[in-house]
């Protein structure tokens, strides 16, 4: 056997070796394992499938209170009184009473911490006027967020046939919820809130688990099974995992089951930043000799661990430029490649600096003279 067949066979080996085992097979409905930087599913069964979420739910309906917020529509210190039908919500509740005032701030947490019902349905009255009403907000945000197998129909979760949502879209809501309102967020971490002289612990059994794991939220009812969406960081990456129709118990082992492998096969990664020259060309005519080119923004990717060094990168564009030079002009391409030769980044290259050209017969000369040059070349 010649030396080149030895090393393609000890590279073959290699790489049967090195390559990652399958995910973890969880046996429930749907679940899916998501990083919220890159957009990348990791694993993924019946991730699409429309199921009722339970108290889910309240993951949208926190969002739109985090918005409405932020838009300076309602205010934390806002105090709404309690309707009668929040007082009588059933499920989980938070022990509002009717026509109390609370402020919204105990009410946000009533409803995040120990998942009320009742200050749900209040949350929701305080917004929108009605929680028939807040659910067509609560839709417009789902469809702006892109989370097209959803249709909601109440604020709690509570059994509805008309509320539904899917694995995948609710990862897409809580990295959203994470990342566009991360002090809101903080109160998902919170282990237990007392209200009424009532102490009730947080139901996300993963707060005690293990330091990476930073909230989300769990639901029951006998229609969807027990449910979570748990959210965890170690060193620069994040991912959520979300769970549908498991047992109680076993969603939590679940989801950090889901973590396990994905902290420990990938990583999350920048290849390239933004403004980071990438080339220089030369420039004709203009007062610089040279102008780099770049990203308009970072490029980050989620890998396997094994394949980072396999990636390869083409850079698409000329060895020099003719001034005027626009700076964030299209300047070229780069591609981001796998080792199975597909593209999986494509984007396009800047230059990264303007470039005046030079007065009238400097600009003549320098023209003709890169001519000459060129035949020679």
């Amino acid at each position: 056997m010649n030396k080149l067949k030895i090393n393609l066979l000890l590279a073959l080996t290699f790489y049967v070796s090195a390559a990652i085992p399958n995910p973890p097979d969880l046996g429930v409905g749907s679940y899916v394992l998501y990083e919220p930087t890159t957009k990348k599913i990791l694993v993924s069964f019946n991730a699409d499938e429309p199921v009722q979420p339970a108290s889910l739910t309240k993951l949208m309906t926190s969002y739109v209170v985090a918005d409405y917020i932020k838009e300076d529509f309602i205010r934390l210190d806002d105090t709404p009184k309690i309707s009668i039908k929040a007082w009588k919500t059933e499920g989980s509740r938070m022990f509002i009473r009717e026509g109390k005032k609370v402020p919204v701030s105990e009410l946000i947490k009533g409803m995040i911490i120990q998942s009320g019902n009742d200050a749900s349905v209040a949350l929701a009255e305080h917004v929108a006027g009605s929680e028939e009403n807040f659910a067509y907000l609560m839709n417009g945000y789902a469809t702006e967020l892109g989370m097209e197998n959803t249709s909601f129909n109440n604020a709690t979760g509570l059994p509805d046939p008309l509320n539904v949502t899917s694995a995948y879209d609710l990862a897409l809501l809580t990295s959203a919820l994470i990342n566009e309102f991360p002090e809101h967020y903080k109160l998902y971490s919170e282990k237990s809130y007392t209200y009424a002289g009532i102490k009730q612990p947080n139901r996300n059994r993963l707060l005690w688990r293990s330091e990476i794991f930073d909230g989300a939220k769990t639901g029951y009812h006998s229609q969807a099974g027990y449910c979570l969406v748990g959210s965890a960081i170690r060193g620069d990456m994040r991912l959520v995992a979300v769970v549908l129709g498991s047992e109680n118990d076993k969603r939590f082992n679940d989801v950090s089951a889901l973590m396990d492998y994905g902290f420990r096969y990938f990583v999350t990664e920048k290849l390239f930043s933004e403004s980071e020259p990438i080339k220089d060309l030369r420039v004709v005519a203009g007062v610089s000799d040279f102008v780099s080119i770049g990203l308009k923004e970072d490029i980050i990717l989620t890998l396997q661990k094994n394949k980072r060094d396999s990636l390869s990168f083409e850079v698409s564009a000329g060895s020099q430029i003719l001034a005027p030079i626009n700076a964030y002009d299209k300047a070229g391409t780069l591609k981001v490649i796998d080792d199975e030769n597909n593209v999986i980044v494509e984007t396009d290259l800047i230059y990264l600096d303007s470039v005046e050209e030079l007065g009238f017969f400097q600009r003549l000369i320098a023209i003709l003279w890169n001519w000459i040059k060129s035949l020679f070349s």
